[in-house]
């Protein structure tokens, strides 16, 4: 599966603003810039399996495309949402839970890169990742 295999953060694009628009605060979207995220992705049919290891947390998310589940952003945002395949493109569709807004995540893979982007109230952000 194109997704499989481990990815490390390399650079980000307007994160800080997206983190912002998130209401996360200055502190925290300092140390998220530089949390030196690593993602394991195992993809079976149509179920996925990440491991999320970061400076501040590491966590296991299971789901399958196009089931519900809930997830908990790093730091604290409780959001309820699918994934589904769009073509090559992974397209998540969150809603947070405090404030009803959604927030939409991508995951491709350009080249030798997964990008990930994020769109929350019209500011949109990347992260692009590398095999690691």
């Amino acid at each position: 599966m194109t997704f499989n295999g481990t990815w490390k953060v390399d650079r980000n694009e307007n994160y800080e603003k997206f983190m912002e628009e998130m209401g996360i605060n200055m502190v925290k979207r300092k140390l998220a810039s530089h949390d030196n995220l690593k993602i394991t992705v195992e993809q079976t049919g149509d179920k996925f399996h990440l491991k999320e290891v970061s400076t501040f947390r590491t966590v296991e998310i299971d789901f399958t495309l196009g089931v519900t589940f809930n997830y908990s952003m790093a730091d604290g945002t409780e959001l309820t949402g699918s994934w589904v395949m769009e073509g090559d493109t992974l397209k998540g569709t969150f809603t947070r839970k405090d404030n009803g807004k959604m927030l939409i995540t991508t995951r491709k893979i350009i080249g030798d890169e997964l990008v990930q982007c994020y769109c929350y109230e019209g500011v949109e952000a990347k992260r692009i990742f590398k095999r690691g």
